[in-house]
């Protein structure tokens, strides 16, 4: 009997994988490339469960020597010596340190005190520091060999802490100080490699390190994390295959679906089309097109920096940026666009190589489902457990052409929505409806340019266009004499669909539509 594929969803030990048969995609090629250019200090940023950790892991097992766990590699045909050396490997996946900075210092102190034992030495002071610096010296000398270092996740204790200033702060100076002897112990060191999600500029790693090699944009490494198309079609052929039989789909129509799906992600100039590794493992072993990467984990801090902003969400989500604007976060000027970008749910979609501008926009349709999903009960009063039945209420509205239906599903939406985040500006209102339109699969632009003026909200189906005015605290007459005055369905009038003028009054006490009138 056939062996069956094992995905070995979460599974970010490279050995454990290894010695239990699970499914790997070789990337050692990539870490033989590093290697061979003799990199001394390395930081690649990605999303997370995109594997990074994974990454981490087949490093240390190379460095550690277990060549018996890359047979078959193709690290394992290049001329290395397979020698151990002296790894430590710090891991800040496994704290949240939200909850002060006690939290990662007791965290720092759990794990210096055990790098104290291995290499036994005793601590002569408290200071993360000088201890850490300790620790490196006395490795290199008890082993005769430069030591690797490997920081997952360097600045969990920063992303985790972007809204609370105060917090941000103390950790990273705390960091700073740990981080800071990668630079005074230089002679000590093989390799040190960190991952994370920004560079960010004020940490001593970056500030201080000025021969620290960046590759989150490298086109050499730009899929060293990820499955590329040609890695899912050469490892995930079975899978493919029983995906496709449980679904009802042939082979080219599941490859289809999982590029729709997962696909669409990319970190540089010219990287290839890479697809959510996390998402494809589950689709794989469950055989369910589902948003699994989105809902591994709550965005609530995005929700609330776009909520208070009150940028126009359709610029946000298709926007341009240059790389010094991607790379790196300051707390202090938070970008939303890059966070998004960093956190995986914006990706690069263009590159304008005469003005070195990358244009930006939602990965893939697991991204844009999911993520919208999450950020609409944010600016409606609708649950999470509605989302679907509500939407689908209203698409039925908005394709059998019953503008009334339209308004008074929306005016549920927003009812009795609380005031918690701050809502209470027009932006937040054109965003709400763009995401429910979205969602809903119609056509929507917010800001549609005209000769005359910009729509607010242009709705666009099989049959019918919805040409939406917004006022707030005004009258949904003054709305609609707007569309009237402006000329607004001029540029429509050729094509063959019944045309809506809706003028709307949303009332910030009320926080919900109050009137509207509809024209058509």
């Amino acid at each position: 009997m056939k062996q069956k594929v094992k995905y070995g969803i979460g599974q970010q030990s490279f050995e454990m994988l290894r010695r239990l048969n699970y499914l790997y995609v070789d990337k050692t090629e990539y870490i033989a490339n590093l290697l061979s250019e003799g990199i001394q200090y390395c930081f690649l940023g990605r999303p997370r469960r995109f594997g990074k950790s994974l990454l981490l892991s087949t490093i240390k097992c190379f460095f550690e020597g277990k060549r018996e766990l890359f047979h078959d590699l193709y690290i394992d045909s290049m001329p290395w010596d397979w020698e151990s050396w002296p790894v430590i490997y710090l891991d800040l996946n496994l704290g949240t340190f939200s909850q002060g900075v006690e939290e990662l210092e007791e965290f720092l102190d759990k794990f210096l005190s055990e790098q104290e034992m291995r290499f036994g030495i005793t601590a002569t002071t408290k200071a993360v520091a000088l201890r850490f610096a300790d620790i490196i010296k006395a490795a290199h000398e008890k082993t005769g060999k430069q030591v690797v270092i490997l920081v997952d996740e360097y600045d969990k204790p920063l992303v985790n802490n972007i809204n609370n200033p105060e917090l941000f702060e103390k950790n990273r100076i705390l960091l700073s100080n740990l981080y800071s002897n990668f630079k005074s112990s230089a002679e000590h060191l093989r390799l040190v490699f960190l991952t994370g999600v920004s560079a960010f500029g004020k940490l001593s790693v970056f500030s201080s390190l000025n021969n620290i090699n960046d590759i989150s944009f490298d086109e050499d490494y730009s899929a060293i994390c990820g499955i590329t198309e040609d890695e899912l079609v050469d490892s995930f052929q079975e899978g493919i295959s029983v995906l496709g039989e449980a679904n009802e789909l042939n082979y080219e129509e599941t490859l289809s679906q999982l590029k729709s799906y997962y696909d669409g992600y990319h970190f540089g100039k010219r990287c290839p089309d890479i697809y959510n590794p996390f998402s494809l493992l589950n689709v794989m072993q469950k055989r369910d097109f589902y948003c699994y990467w989105v809902q591994s984990g709550t965005p609530t801090l995005l929700a609330q920096l776009l909520k208070k902003s009150n940028a126009q969400l359709e610029e946000i989500l298709h926007c341009n940026a240059s790389r010094s604007d991607l790379s790196k976060l300051d707390v202090e000027a938070l970008s939303v666009e890059a966070l998004l970008y960093q956190t995986g749910y914006l990706t690069i979609k263009d590159y304008d190589r005469e003005y070195d501008i990358f244009t930006l926009g939602i990965p893939n349709e697991e991204v844009k489902v999911g993520f919208l999903e999450f950020l609409l009960p944010y600016y409606s009063s609708i649950q999470n457990n509605k989302v679907s039945s509500t939407l689908r209420s209203l698409l039925q509205d908005f394709e059998n052409g019953n503008p009334d239906g339209v308004m008074r599903t929306l005016q549920t939406l927003f009812a009795g929505y609380g005031n918690t985040l701050g809502f209470g500006s027009e932006e937040n209102v054109r965003n709400a409806m763009l995401i429910i339109c979205s969602l809903l699969g119609v056509r929507i632009k917010a800001e549609y340019a005209t000769s005359n003026g910009r729509i607010d909200l242009l709705v666009e189906t099989d049959k019918y266009i919805y040409i939406i005015e917004l006022k707030f605290d005004k009258s949904a007459a003054e709305a609609l004499q707007q569309i009237r005055d402006r000329q607004y369905a001029r540029p429509f009038q050729l094509e063959n669909k019944h045309l809506f003028n809706i003028g709307v009054n949303f009332s910030s006490s009320e926080r919900t539509l109050i009137e509207w009138q509809i024209e058509g």
